[in-house]
């Protein structure tokens, strides 16, 4: 991090504070906004967007129609590992900004952020790519164990 510390780095964030739905950042339907605050702090963090149950049933639609539309399911096995083993990379290699974000969010010590959760999400992402082309309880050998 050379010398810039964590508090330099939570100072100079801004933040999304739309909802992420059908693949767009929108405001809630209402409008409406609550604040996050930092509970090692107390201080205000961000204003979010306060989704309620009409946002949730857009959210739920968009959700239903590009599963129906086979968006994700239809593409390749290997292409959709390729695209989850990117995704765990690119965590991977973003994990101070991930880590710095939940310690903000969670008011947990950076270290567990950075030393656990950061590294744990990247883990398992890839953990579940590397499951995509494996056939129901067939697993190819590793090397390992063709030396037993």
């Amino acid at each position: 991090m050379d010398n810039i510390t964590w508090h330099d780095k939570a100072e100079a964030l801004s933040f999304r504070t739309q909802a992420f739905i059908n693949g767009h950042f929108v405001n809630s339907v209402s409008g409406d906004t609550f604040e996050i605050i930092n509970p090692a702090t107390g201080h205000s963090l961000a204003h979010v967007a306060r989704c309620t149950q009409e946002d949730v049933d857009i959210a739920v639609e968009a959700a239903r129609n590009a599963f129906e539309s086979r968006v994700w399911c239809g593409l390749p096995p290997a292409k959709r590992k390729s695209i989850l083993l990117n995704y765990a990379k690119l965590i991977d290699e973003h994990k101070e900004d991930f880590a710095l974000l939940e310690s903000l969010d969670m008011g947990k010590p950076i270290s567990d952020a950075m030393g656990y959760d950061a590294p744990a999400t990247a883990r398992c992402i890839q953990w579940n790519a590397e499951a995509i082309d494996k056939v129901y309880d067939e697993v190819a050998l590793s090397q390992k164990m063709l030396w037993l």
